[in-house]
């Protein structure tokens, strides 16, 4: 306790002898001399030969804070030598670092001048083959099926009917163009063909229970962001003949009819519930419908009295959306109407898609129609329906 009280005291003593001298010649304790006060107590020789230095002039001793530090500490030497416990040269062999607080560090760096051959760095670069691919503004994709139905009434079945199989195959292929500049062409080709066998048939050993050929076509001009000025045209036939049950007249045919719409309007492109709901719908004021019918004994199941040809001006709309309920639940519709304020054509096409995987799938396809050029039916009138269900294989891209 009492070597700690000392050391304080020395302390004191010290710093006070420095503020004065440091007083009266306006300068400030140097950092040499703070080191040595408040450093743990080492002895140095420089301290011994500073004080005995025999050239220093008389009057110019003790002028400093490092002389006023250096007496301090030779006061201390020689007064207290059991409080000095280390020397420099302990300090030099345990650090290998010399101390000399007193003389200054000089930073001198060193300069070498080096030539630097600049053209030795430049890299000579080749000629580069840049090549420029233009956007690709098409996007193609289809969607094909092969559906089976298949049923079987034996000959006693109490209620009656009659066993048959049937097939439907469909396809349908799509290729729309978008230069991203208000321009588009969409172009769709849609392929439908089913066969079915049924035993009280005896003429037909198979008839065609689905059979269509249809094109659509629309050339657009952007008016706002999801309207469009558009010109469509719609044409469509079937394959191969038709017939019914037991009767051996033939009421359709390829181009028995063909018909081929040319209308112009505004186009609505559809997409709402998240994207779930899209398609399009065409409002044309004005259309021209023009239908060919080659079998002559067809002309006036058409309503055509004069040639093979029928021209109908009029309007009409289309309306073609597609509903994905989830990814299991799709629903595609058509509905499409021509009138020419003489007659009505109306024809709304329904398929509701339940998909197990990726490559099964089962449809359900409903399809009625409204045609007062038709003769009239003693039970039906104008209208028309077709419906089936079947399960088959079904192939996206």
């Amino acid at each position: 306790m009492k070597k700690c009280n000392l050391l304080f005291l020395l302390a004191i003593v010290c710093l006070q002898s420095i503020s004065a001298y440091a007083e009266d010649t306006d300068t400030i304790a140097s950092e040499s001399a703070k080191y040595k006060l408040f450093s743990p107590l080492t002895y140095s020789p420089s301290v011994i030969d500073n004080v005995f230095d025999f050239n220093k002039p008389a009057s110019g001793f003790a002028n400093n804070s490092d002389d006023a530090a250096d007496l301090a500490l030779l006061n201390i030497y020689l007064n207290r030598p059991d409080l000095v416990q280390v020397t420099e040269d302990d300090l030099e062999d345990a650090t290998d670092v010399a101390v000399n607080v007193r003389k200054p560090v000089e930073n001198k760096p060193e300069i070498k001048e080096e030539k630097i051959d600049v053209l030795d760095d430049i890299v000579t670069v080749g000629p580069t083959n840049i090549v420029v691919e233009k956007p690709n503004f098409w996007k193609i994709k289809g969607d094909y099926n092969l559906q089976f139905l298949q049923n079987y009434v034996s000959g006693n079945w109490y209620k009656g009917g009659e066993s048959s199989y049937s097939f439907v195959a469909s396809g349908t292929l799509e290729a729309n163009y978008n230069n991203k500049q208000k321009v588009t062409w969409d172009n769709k080709l849609e392929a439908r063909l089913g066969f079915q066998n049924t035993r009280g048939d005896t003429l037909h050993q198979f008839k065609t229970s689905e059979d269509l050929l249809r094109y659509t076509g629309k050339l657009g001009i952007q008016a706002t962001k999801k309207w469009y000025y558009t010109v469509q045209l719609l044409a469509y036939t079937q394959f191969t003949t038709g017939y019914k049950s037991n009767n051996p007249m033939v009421f359709s045919d390829f181009c028995s009819p063909l018909n081929v719409n040319l209308s112009i309007g505004m186009q609505y492109k559809v997409e709402a519930l998240k994207k779930k709901l899209t398609g399009s719908v065409m409002i044309s004021p004005l259309a021209y419908n023009f239908r060919y019918v080659g079998r002559s004994a067809l002309l006036s199941s058409y309503n055509i009295e004069d040639g093979h040809t029928l021209h109908d001006f009029g309007s009409s709309l289309t309306a073609d959306v597609t509903w994905k309920f989830s990814d299991n639940i799709k629903w595609k519709s058509r509905f499409y109407t021509f009138t020419s304020y003489h007659r009505v054509e109306a024809e709304w096409e329904n398929t509701f898609t339940f998909s197990f995987n990726k490559y099964i799938s089962t449809n359900l396809f409903v399809f009625p129609r409204f045609d007062d050029a038709r003769k009239r039916d003693a039970d039906y009138g104008y209208f028309q329906l077709k419906e089936y269900a079947s399960l088959g294989f079904n192939f996206s891209f």
